[in-house]
């Protein structure tokens, strides 16, 4: 399973990235799908999760209402869509393939990782 991640940028506070993460070698509906950031000095906290079957997604308290995960199963991709983000946002942000129906937020249940796309929010 391979996992590639794109649309990371720098943007200014308020603005919008689209994140995509491409899944080649599985089905989407064979691994719950996450986004994960690791910021400098931090450590990776996830961002995240949709299910694998249901599509029930769950996010951290910090992009809640601002963040969207969604799954384009025709292209096996899953994208993040960020809005209004803050400068806090900045981070080096990673797609992860993890356990079937299991929404698990610690980054030791997701198997497969993608490259990191750095995202950047600054005036």
């Amino acid at each position: 399973v391979q996992l590639q991640a794109s649309g990371g940028g720098s943007v200014q506070p308020g603005g919008s990235l689209r994140l995509s993460c491409v899944v080649s070698g599985a089905e989407l509906g064979s691994h719950t799908m996450a986004w994960f950031r690791q910021a400098p000095g931090k450590e990776r906290e996830w961002v995240s999760i949709i299910a694998s079957s249901d599509g029930t997604t769950l996010y951290h308290a910090s992009v809640k209402g601002r963040f969207t995960i969604s799954k384009d199963n025709a292209k096996n991709t899953v994208i993040l869509q960020m809005d209004r983000l803050k400068p806090e946002d900045t981070a080096l942000y990673f797609c992860a393939a993890g356990i079937p129906r299991l929404l698990a937020t610690s980054a030791g249940y997701y198997d497969y990782w993608g490259q990191g796309t750095q995202v950047t929010v600054s005036s």
